[in-house]
């Protein structure tokens, strides 16, 4: 027998403890079989899938699209609480109250007696507490996640080490490393030490897009769909022209991709 308001009334949705109380319910004994058979390690996968999903609609400029994304995001996020709540280890108050003292804590100059006259001070008094949270920890880097993708993670650990000033006085210096690490890989003797070089190329460019407030990730996937755009309509001309691009020489394809360039962005 379903119980009585149950589902919650449209009106009703909006209200946090709502959502929190729907996802209890599909792990409850009378909910989902499928939800209450989910572990962390699971649903892993549809974490990080989401969290491209939300990036996309960022990059898209969507806000329909954020919204739904979003609320997607929010979804694992309270199912890895629920199941959390469910072995007894934490339920999503917790998680909330954490980044409540959290927030409060690392802005003492906001909730209290500390002072910030500008973005740079409130960043070094932020690594300042930061560091005494770290305890045991040996390094200010060791709190970005490996598992990060490599550019992504190659700008944190260089946006940290600059907080304490250890960056490039100019953007004249990088552009000339840049061109320094492309010389190395031409010189490269070996697939290894061209590979090598080839990382240190990328790492230097990461910090490049990083002084130049450039989220890398985001600019390489805008580069990728741009690039899928317009191989796609070359496709499409050719299935019109009823030929094919691996029977075209290289001159031929190039006319193609810029009149492809030209009908797409």
């Amino acid at each position: 027998m379903k119980e009585k308001n149950y589902p919650p009334e449209d009106k009703h949705l909006g209200n946090f403890q709502v959502l929190v109380d729907i996802i209890a319910r599909l792990r409850s004994p009378e909910g989902c079989p499928w939800d209450r058979q989910q572990t962390h390690l699971s649903i892993r996968d549809s974490l990080l899938e989401e969290t491209y999903e939300v990036l996309q609609a960022l990059d898209n400029n969507d806000p329909p699209s954020l919204q739904e994304e979003l609320g997607d995001l929010l979804l694992q996020i309270l199912l890895h609480a629920q199941i959390a709540s469910d072995n007894g280890h934490f339920d999503i108050s917790d998680v909330i109250s954490t980044i409540s003292k959290k927030l409060i804590r690392r802005h003492p100059h906001v909730f209290g007696d500390g002072k910030a006259s500008g973005v740079s001070e409130v960043l070094a008094n932020w690594e300042e507490i930061k560091k005494t949270e770290r305890k045991d920890r040996a390094s200010m880097l060791d709190g970005v996640p490996p598992a990060m993708p490599a550019l992504a993670y190659s700008q944190a650990i260089q946006k940290r080490a600059a907080r304490v000033g250890f960056d490039w006085d100019k953007d004249s210096g990088v552009v000339e490393k840049i061109a320094e690490e492309a010389r190395e890989i031409a010189e490269a003797a070996s697939s290894l030490e061209k590979e090598q070089e080839f990382g240190d190329l990328l790492f230097t460019l990461a910090n490049l897009a990083r002084r130049q407030g450039i989220d890398l990730e985001s600019a390489l996937r805008g580069a990728n769909q741009k690039f899928y755009r317009r191989f796609s309509t070359m496709e499409r001309l050719c299935h019109e022209r009823k030929t094919g691009l691996a029977e075209m020489n290289y001159e031929k394809q190039n006319d193609l991709w810029e009149e492809a360039k030209k009908m797409v962005e």
